[in-house]
């Protein structure tokens, strides 16, 4: 959602008076983000679909529901252009553009494209990328339509307040570096026990932790620091305030999804990063090899293990907590990987469709 709000941030700067409308799917996190913005939203009765014969029958169901839903749409609004953000949410509505000759382009940030960007390519008229490794997942028939864009980001987080300042707002101490654990918007179970079960076993000196743990396991991971009686750490659930986040980040350890990667890289953060392990193309591991590789972090294969995933980023963390000369080479290898100017070239595109 996120780079699709960078976008159209983009596009109001570039083209005044233009009307950016979102089709988001009826989840709370999808209106929890779109509320704090000031574009409109409708929410479609989309679901994800399961390979099961209830399942299928209930998306199917919900795609017919979404399809009539979005034909109206273009009638009463009249659309110039139809940007699909990847995943089953934009396949109807980039489907239903093209067949009424819109002009359509779709984000694809990972590395390889998933199922619905892969079939929403032959109705788009460019692929706007993160990653120029994306060009090896790709058919000859939809090269030409790939556009190396970078991921957008929004404009705060391209230009981050004074580190002092966010601290505060974060409850943090300025006088203190910060150590980011993340799991993204939800948070990642693996991941909180793994950081939870290192610190048992570890001295935190002169730092302090940022914990984005995701509603659902606040309360267990809260209890993990009770435990440790770490007084170090603050816990947020959630947080829209990415842009004071990452100001204050001094090393991450997070999931390698595509906007947590164009982030890290942009404001140019050393991570460990641990890939979510249950997608069958695992497009996250993908997607922190071009990290890993570029020198800007470090891989761990998420071992679904508390245990094992701990004992694994143990050296990594006491290495780049004390050794502050690698966390400057991998920031600014991070530097060098970023484009935090991919929402300008994602609405460029869009604009020269419409020439």
């Amino acid at each position: 959602m996120y780079p699709g709000i960078a976008v159209a941030e983009a596009l109001v700067k570039l083209m005044p008076g233009v009307r950016c409308l979102f089709l988001c799917t009826k989840k709370e996190i999808d209106k929890r983000i779109l509320d704090g913005t000031p574009f409109p939203y409708v929410q479609q009765p989309i679901v994800p679909p399961v390979t099961s014969i209830g399942g299928l029958l209930k998306f199917w169901k919900a795609w017919r529901e979404t399809k009539d839903l979005v034909k109206q749409l273009i009638g009463d609004e009249n659309p110039v252009a139809c940007i699909g953000l990847g995943g089953y949410a934009a396949g109807v509505g980039v489907e239903q553009a093209a067949k009424k000759k819109i002009a359509t382009a779709i984000l694809n940030p990972d590395v390889i494209p998933g199922k619905a960007n892969r079939y929403l390519m032959k109705h788009s008229r460019a692929v706007c990328c993160q990653f120029e490794a994306t060009s090896l997942h790709v058919d000859s028939t939809n090269q030409s339509k790939l556009v190396f864009t970078g991921c957008p980001i929004r404009a705060d987080i391209r230009k981050l307040p004074p580190q002092p300042e966010a601290a505060k707002r974060l409850g943090l101490d300025p006088s203190l570096r910060t150590l980011l654990v993340t799991g993204a918007s939800l948070g990642a179970q693996t991941v909180n026990e793994a950081v939870i079960t290192m610190l048992a076993s570890i001295k935190v000196q002169g730092w302090q932790i940022l914990h984005l743990s995701g509603r659902d396991h606040a309360d267990s991971v809260r209890a993990g620091y009770r435990e440790l009686k770490m007084t170090n750490a603050r816990v947020v659930d959630f947080t829209p305030a990415m842009a004071d986040v990452w100001a204050v980040s001094d090393l991450a350890i997070s999931r390698s999804g595509a906007s947590s990667c164009a982030e890290l890289t942009a404001c140019g953060v050393p991570s460990i990063l641990l890939p979510y392990p249950f997608h069958k193309d695992m497009h996250q591991r993908a997607n922190a090899k071009v990290l890993a590789d570029a020198g800007a972090a470090f891989l761990v294969d998420d071992e679904k293990d508390r245990r094992k995933n701990s004992d694994k980023i143990k050296p990594l963390v006491e290495l780049l907590l004390y050794d502050g000369n690698k966390r400057a080479e991998m920031a600014r290898a991070a530097k060098n990987l970023g484009k935090p100017d991919a929402a300008e070239q994602v609405a460029q595109v869009v604009m020269r469709m419409l020439k």
